[in-house]
C-alpha cells in the first residue's frame, strides 16, 4: 500500500514538472532582464566601491579603503547629520499636518470637493519646478516670504542663504509638497472606518477627543504607518529640491547624502568613493525600512 502511494506521488510530481517546463520559457526572459537591470548594476557598484577610480584614470583595487576613508571624512559625516535632521523635520511635520488636514476634509461641509482638489494641487507639480518657484520666494530682498513677514511685524529672514535656517527653510518646501500625500493616505483610512463605534461612543457620552484617541487613532494607525514608511524613504532620497534651490549650500550646510554623492561622482569624478557612499546609503535605507516594516506589523492592520 505504501509502495502504491509512493508511486502515485512520484507520478504526480513528474506530471507537475512536465506542466511547469513550458512556463519556464516565459520566466527565464524576465529573470535575465531583471538581472541585467537590477542585479548587475548593484554588483558593479559594489565592485567599484572597492576600487580607487577617477574618471579618465586607471582603476586601482583598494579593498575597503574607500569605506574606511568615509568613516574619517568630516564632510561625509556631516552629510549624514544633515540627512537625519532634514528627514526628521520633513517626515514629522507633513505627518502631523497631513493627518490634521485629513480630519478636516473628512467632515462634510460646503465646497469640500473643491478645497480637497485645491489642497492636493502641489502634488501635480514636478519637484524642480516647485524648487524654482520657492527659490524666488526665498530671496532676501525680492522674495514674497520676507514681505509677508514685514506685514505682521516680524524681521526678514535669510532663509536658504543662512547656514542656520537653510534646512528648516527647505523643509517648508517639503511640507508644502508632501502634506497632501499624507492627507490622501489618511483620508482613505478615515473613509473606510465603520460608523458603529462612533454611534456607541456618542450614546456613552464620549467627547470628540475621546472618540479620536480611542476609536479613530487605533483604526487609522495602519494607514499612518504606511504614510510614515513611504514619506521617510522619500525624505531620505531627497535631491532635486535641495540641488535646485541651493546646491547643498551655503557652503555644505544643506548637503545631504544624495547631494554629497552627486558631488563626489560628477564634480570630483571620484567614482570609487561615490560607489562606497551608494552602498552605505543603501544599507541605511534597508535598515530603516526593516524597522518601519516591523512597526507596521506592530500596528496590526485590520
Amino acid at each position: 500500500m505504501a509502495g502504491a502511494e509512493a508511486t502515485i506521488a512520484a507520478g504526480t510530481r513528474a506530471a507537475g514538472e512536465r506542466r511547469l517546463r513550458p512556463y519556464l520559457l516565459f520566466i527565464w526572459p524576465a529573470l535575465i532582464v531583471s538581472s541585467a537591470l537590477i542585479i548587475f548594476p548593484w554588483l558593479f557598484t559594489i565592485w567599484m566601491s572597492l576600487n580607487d577610480w577617477h574618471i579618465g584614470s586607471k582603476q586601482v583595487f583598494v579593498g575597503l579603503d574607500n569605506y574606511a576613508n568615509l568613516l574619517t571624512n568630516r564632510r561625509f559625516l556631516e552629510s549624514i547629520g544633515h540627512t537625519i535632521y532634514f528627514t526628521i523635520l520633513a517626515v514629522v511635520l507633513p505627518m502631523v499636518l497631513g493627518t490634521l488636514a485629513a480630519l478636516v476634509f473628512h467632515k462634510k461641509f460646503r465646497g469640500r470637493g473643491f478645497f480637497r482638489t485645491l489642497f492636493i494641487m502641489p502634488m501635480m507639480a514636478t519637484p524642480v519646478a516647485v524648487a524654482l518657484v520657492w527659490t524666488m520666494m526665498f530671496h532676501p530682498q525680492l522674495g514674497v516670504l520676507n514681505y509677508l513677514l514685514t506685514l505682521v511685524g516680524l524681521p526678514p529672514s535669510q532663509w536658504v542663504y543662512s547656514t542656520t535656517t537653510v534646512i528648516p527653510s527647505l523643509v517648508l518646501v517639503e511640507i508644502w509638497l508632501w502634506t497632501p500625500f499624507v492627507m490622501i493616505i489618511v483620508l482613505g483610512g478615515l473613509a473606510s472606518l465603520p460608523n458603529e463605534p462612533y454611534e456607541a461612543a456618542l450614546i456613552d457620552g464620549a467627547n470628540q477627543w475621546q472618540m479620536f484617541w480611542n476609536i479613530t487613532y487605533p483604526l487609522v494607525l495602519p494607514f499612518l504607518v504606511v504614510a510614515l514608511i513611504m514619506r521617510t524613504i522619500d525624505a531620505l532620497k531627497v535631491f532635486e529640491t535641495i540641488w535646485a534651490i541651493c546646491n547643498g549650500g551655503p557652503g555644505t550646510a544643506s548637503e545631504v547624502l544624495n547631494v554629497y554623492l552627486y558631488a563626489q561622482a560628477f564634480a570630483y569624478n571620484q567614482v570609487g568613493t561615490a560607489s562606497a557612499v551608494v552602498i552605505v546609503f543603501f544599507a541605511i535605507i534597508v535598515a530603516l525600512s526593516l524597522v518601519l516594516l516591523w512597526a507596521r506589523q506592530k500596528a496590526k492592520w485590520s
